[in-house]
């Protein structure tokens, strides 16, 4: 699904409202889901990643930044995935040359680009599989709401654009959990993007560390400068990645949203890249859709790739660490032993 308006501000709307017995429901579950399981400690440091609410914050990219500035530390990292959208189970290690989106789902094949990632329905498991491999850190994105694993780590990650929309729980609203629940087991939050709103204000003394960051494209998207772009975009907010593409300076000339994880079928992948041509314009969408395309219109399509960049990494060298330097000495003794 795309998410709703109201999500957003409810404006005094009717459905939210009309919602909220389902959201008390929702977290009735969720509470309870959390006091019947025993988390598991690894015996490697575990950096979760995770959000409040569903949907396009820009999670992966941050394990992606991550990944790279522990890898740059001369550290074998692993990432975690459960495999949003994919038919296998796991615990499996991502192969980018044997399995599709439709395998591993989309995330995890980006992932899998920069470090070895595994996907596991059940995190402990997938851990297990990923540390026996030798792995010395396990980076988890989502799973900030799974107690499966003990998290030394925790960072929460918000758009700075949305924030946390009309502040109420799912249904009613985008958010997984209350947010002060979620930011109580916060070791950061990192907040991408414009904070028109003052966010960071907002949010100091709440958690021990508020890092900002932004999404930066690659070089190849400044080719789009100019030019007629079609954009299309199975996401949690298609409507961020039309406004980057116009930020860019490009032409947006027709934009086609799509629900979160979207599987292209041949024939509407073409269809869209039809459309583009009879407009005289490049079809454009984002790293994870294109995973998601059949191979044939894949190579018709551009992809609008982006990374992510701390204001200050020296913060986030703050926040890491600590919990790097104790979890390389337990480590060092559990092999040992």
């Amino acid at each position: 699904m795309r998410a709703p308006e109201f999500w957003r501000r409810d404006g005094g709307r009717l459905a939210p409202r009309l919602l909220a017995p389902f959201s008390a429901a929702f977290h009735l579950a969720a509470r309870l889901r959390k006091s019947t399981t025993k988390p598991w400690r690894a015996p490697v440091p575990v950096i979760c990643v995770g959000n409040l609410t569903v949907g396009g914050a820009g999670k992966t990219p941050t394990v992606l930044a991550l990944a790279d500035r522990l890898q740059a530390q001369g550290l074998r990292v692993g990432c975690l995935s459960r495999g949003y959208g994919g038919q296998l189970r796991g615990p499996v290690q991502v192969d980018p040359q044997r399995h599709t989106a439709a395998d591993v789902g989309d995330e995890p094949l980006l992932l899998a680009a920069t470090a070895p990632t595994w996907i596991a329905r059940d995190r402990k498991d997938g851990a297990r599989v990923a540390i026996a491999e030798g792995v010395d850190v396990v980076v988890l994105d989502d799973g900030l709401q799974n107690p499966a694993l003990v998290h030394d780590i925790a960072l929460v990650v918000v758009d700075a654009g949305y924030g946390f929309g009309n502040g109420r729980l799912l249904p009613a609203g985008p958010l997984r959990e209350p947010v002060a629940a979620g930011l109580a087991r916060a070791s950061a939050v990192v907040l991408i993007g414009d904070d028109r709103d003052r966010l960071a204000a907002a949010l100091q003394g709440r958690v021990p560390e508020v890092l900002t960051a932004r999404l930066v494209p690659d070089d190849a998207a400044l080719r789009l400068k100019g030019r007629k772009v079609l954009a299309f975009a199975g996401i949690g907010r298609p409507a961020k990645f039309f406004a980057t593409l116009a930020e860019l300076g490009a032409e947006v000339v027709e934009t086609v949203p799509f629900a979160d994880h979207h599987a292209y079928t041949p024939d509407e992948a073409m269809r869209l890249v039809e459309a583009a041509q009879k407009q005289g314009a490049v079809p454009v969408t984002t790293a994870k859709d294109f995973v998601r395309l059949p191979e044939g219109a894949a190579r018709m399509v551009t992809a609008l790739r982006v990374h992510l960049r701390f204001d200050r990494p020296d913060a986030l060298g703050r926040v890491l660490d600590p919990a790097l330097r104790g979890g390389a000495t337990a480590a060092s003794e559990n092999k040992r032993g």
